[in-house]
């Protein structure tokens, strides 16, 4: 008996290391396997935060990226486009040339402003000049003797249109050619033709006062132009139809206020 209880205790015994040896191979195990785990699930984290990170690079980079190619293709644009430079050529231009023109207009530019600037400043620096008054005298507008006096009260001989009629005017004689001076200073009003005067300067010598210069050719000067005393306005020129007879002459007519008057009265 005691026999068969040994061998039983002896298989009891080893049972029991087993048991103990598995528990301790399953514990062993299972701790490997947890620190694998974790070890696992900290590396896909890891991997995980890694693409999110590259993700996120990846979406900023085409925005970078485009911005700054759209950027460049507009300088490139600019630089070789011909009509964005001649535009920008033309606007230069123009804004030179507003310059330039006020500057002429301000009478600060150089001797070679533009003309109609050049007039408007001689004249208003002059208009002081302009001033004729009763006790002003005139020069005889062209050396030569007086043919047919002023008459407005009465009527006097044409000899050309064989009539009498009056005469507004004094009609000098001249040799064709001969020049006819400005009598005093005023400004050029007009520049006209007429049938009985010819060609016609008409001058504005200020407070209502104007003189016509009738019978001229080659006329030196320009409506708008001030001038002084002796100036030349043109020469002689061959005689209208109205004057065939009395021959080359000039017209001198004075007015005041629109109506004729007298210029000898005021000739030196």
């Amino acid at each position: 008996m005691n026999k068969r209880q040994k061998p039983s205790k002896k298989r009891k015994g080893a049972g029991i290391g087993i048991a103990v040896c598995f528990v301790a191979a399953i514990i062993m195990v299972g701790t490997y396997t947890l620190r694998d785990y974790q070890e696992a699930k900290r590396q896909e984290l890891a991997l995980s935060e890694d693409e999110t990170k590259e993700k996120d690079m990846r979406e900023e980079e085409p925005e970078d990226g485009t911005k700054e190619e759209a950027g460049s293709n507009l300088v490139i644009n600019t630089e070789e486009d011909p009509t964005v430079a001649s535009s920008s050529a033309a606007e230069e231009s123009e804004e030179q040339e507003d310059a330039q023109i006020s500057e002429n207009t301000d009478g600060t530019a150089g001797e070679n402003g533009s003309s109609s600037a050049g007039i408007s400043a001689q004249t208003a620096g002059n208009n002081s000049s302009v001033n004729f008054t009763e006790s002003s005298k005139l020069l005889w507008p062209v050396d030569g003797n007086v043919l047919m006096n002023y008459s407005m009260d009465e009527t006097v001989y044409f000899s050309t249109l064989d009539q009498y009629k009056y005469n507004p005017a004094l009609i000098i004689s001249g040799a064709e050619g001969d020049q006819v001076i400005s009598s005093t200073a005023g400004v050029v009003k007009s520049i006209d033709e007429n049938a009985e005067t010819g060609t016609t300067v008409n001058v504005d010598i200020g407070n209502g006062y104007e003189l016509f210069y009738g019978q001229l050719k080659d006329v030196t000067v320009n409506t708008g132009d001030y001038v002084e005393g002796k100036t030349v306005l043109g020469y002689v020129s061959q005689p209208t139809k109205y004057y065939s007879v009395e021959g080359c002459n000039v017209y001198f007519e004075m007015r005041k206020d629109g109506q004729p008057i007298d210029p000898v009265t005021f000739m030196e």
